[in-house]
This record gives C-alpha cells, structure tokens and sequence, in this order.
C-alpha cells in the first residue's frame, strides 16, 4: 500500500519517484535491488495500492504506470447515515457518556455537515461530533444541580461548536438578467457557481474577473465569439459589440476556478445578457461549449448534480454524452431533479431563458 503518492517530490536526498518508476513495472521489477539492504527482489507478483487525493503532482511517468480509479466522495444522505450508525456511537464510549447518551438529531447532523466541515470524505465530521462529545461530558461535570439537555439540536450545535464556518450557495432568490446558475466540481464535491455578466460602453473589449484559470477564461471567449457569429440567431444587434465592452465575473473572487465545463453557463448568461431575458433561478447547467455550439461532455456528474439538489435547483442541464453517468445519482436525488440533456446550445436557451 503506497498512501499519498501524491506528496512524494523531489529533494536533496533524492527522488523517490524515480524508484517507484522500478518497483511499478512489471517488465522491469522481477530483478528489483534494493541498494539499502542489498538484497534483491522479485516484485511481480505484488499487487501494490496507491492513494492519493489528486493526480496532477503524480509525474506523468509515474502515472502511466498506474490504472486510476477515481472514487466519489459521500453524499450528504451517506454521511448522515455513516456518523449516526458508526461515528456518533464510537464518539460518546470515547467521552464516557454510554450511560446516558445525547441524543444527536438528523437536522443537527446535517448542519455540522454543511456549516462546519467541506470534504469529500468524514474526517473533519467525525472531530466535530467528538468536539460536541467533550463539550458535553464536561457540561455533566460541572453541572450538578440539574442534568443538561441530552438532545443535540441545531442549535445547540451553533452553541457548541462556534459560528458556522462555511457557507454553501443556494438558488438565487429571483431571476436576474446576465446571472446564470453554474455547476463546479471541487476536491470537497460539489458546488454551484453564479455567472454575473454586465454590459457597459466601451470598444469590444471582455473584462474577465474572478480567479478564473486559463482554460476557463478560453471558454469566456470560445462562448462569446460563438454568440458573436450568430447574432441573428439570438436576435442581437450585430453592431452591438463594437460600442461595447462585456464583464464577466464569478463569485467568490479570492478562490481559483478554472476547467472548460463553465462554458455552456457562461455562454446562456450573455445571451440572457444581451437580450434582456433572465435566467431561471431553479435550472443549473454545466457543459463545455465549442464554437460551433456544440455542448461536450464534463467530469464530476455525480457531486454536480447532488450540489445542485442541497442548493435547491429543480432542474438541471447537462451534455447528451454525459447520459451514461447519470446512473450514478441516487433515485431519490433523481425523482426530485428534472435532468435536461443537450447536444447544441440552441436547444436549451428557450428553455432556461424566460
């Protein structure tokens, strides 16, 4: 089992990738010498396991050596379930309250989920729960005269544990003209992502703001050219753009954002934009956009679509080649989301656009 193989790198002592670039191929690793004992191996028959939280740090020839397997990170359902079950049980033996157990409700289980941990996995959850524990444990110690409430409710969550620490987007309250909802995949799951676009005078230039990396300040301009080239279609002016200039910013400004799959969100916001029609508030989209108008396919189906679900979105939209991976969304996430898929721009914009 290698753990982490994706903090390895390299140093004055040496490069421990270069070893593993030995131990890892099967034509090469039947005569492997280990120079610190001096001993030979025969590593063939090994099956060796590698973690790591993401592949960009592992080399390239590293990685060639490796199959990926890429695993989803809990639901929020998974996670009430898995800290009810398994986490809070081990958490109250451990502060010696098994006697008389609190009682932790479902609604204060999912706060701490929401407002105080943001992790594809339960590691931050489960010191949350054992910090609520200890704070509990001494409440009995110091309290003689009456016995402290047993039941852990939201609020005496917020009590327990401070203010909430992070914020998750919901829905936006009202349709806006130039805001569209977007869907993002992050190391900690899911989120939704607001495009804001504004229009104002100026000599065609775009204005892009907000952390956004390489790839995604290239789908800004992949959408726009393609809005360009078919003004006719979205019944914009065509002169519009040369006594104009368009901005393009998405919140939250301090936290990098990059990827292709903006594209299509960003694409419908300056369509939305330029024609004065708001998007709908409840309809989420994520695809990466071609100047042809063609929607491609994007990664993180799964987190998208349950971060669409937890912000309150009722619809969402996502490229016809992606249909094959919406098997891995929950039935009951799947019985309360209307999911669009689409294969050309133009077959959504009426549809997301009132």
């Amino acid at each position: 089992m290698l753990d982490e193989i994706d903090k390895i790198g390299k140093e004055f002592k040496g490069d421990p990738s270069a070893a593993l670039l030995e131990v890892l191929d099967p034509e090469q690793n039947t005569h492997f010498f280990d120079h610190y004992l001096d001993v030979p191996f025969d590593l063939s028959r090994v099956m060796f396991i590698a973690t790591a939280n993401t592949v960009d740090p592992i080399p390239e020839p590293l990685l060639d050596r490796l199959e990926v397997l890429y695993l989803s990170g809990y639901t929020e359902e998974e996670k009430i379930n898995i800290a009810t079950r398994y986490l809070i049980p081990r958490e109250i033996e451990d502060a010696g309250l098994s006697e008389n157990p609190p009682d932790f409700t479902p609604e204060a289980i999912r706060k701490m989920i929401r407002e105080y941990t943001r992790e594809a996995g339960l590691r931050n959850l489960k010191r949350q729960i054992a910090s609520i524990c200890r704070k509990k444990a001494r409440e009995r110690l110091r309290i003689q005269a009456e016995e402290p409430s047993n039941r852990i409710t939201p609020e005496a969550v917020e009590s327990h544990l401070g203010p909430r620490v992070y914020f998750f987007e919901s829905a936006e309250a009202k349709e806006r003209v130039g805001i569209a909802t977007g869907l993002a995949w992050t190391e900690a799951g899911g989120e939704i992502i607001f495009i804001e676009t504004t229009k104002m005078k100026g000599k065609n230039n775009l204005i892009l703001t907000g952390s956004l990396g390489d790839v995604m300040k290239e789908s800004a301009q992949a959408a726009l050219s393609y809005i360009r080239s078919h003004t006719d279609l979205f019944n914009i002016d065509e002169n519009f753009f040369d006594t104009h200039d368009i901005h393009i910013h998405v919140p939250a400004g301090a936290i990098p954002k990059d990827g292709p799959s903006a594209g299509l969100p960003i694409a419908v916001a300056l369509v939305s934009l330029l024609t004065g029609r708001p998007c709908r508030r409840d309809t989420a989209l994520t695809g990466e956009l071609t100047l042809s108008g063609r929607i491609l396919p994007v990664g993180g189906v799964k987190e998208k679509v349950l971060a669409a679900h937890r912000a309150g979105v009722t619809s969402v939209v996502f490229p016809g080649r992606n249909r094959g991976d919406l098997k891995e969304i929950p039935s009951e996430v799947q019985e309360e989301l209307e999911i669009i898929t689409v294969d050309e721009l133009g077959e959504i914009i009426d549809r997301v656009l009132m």
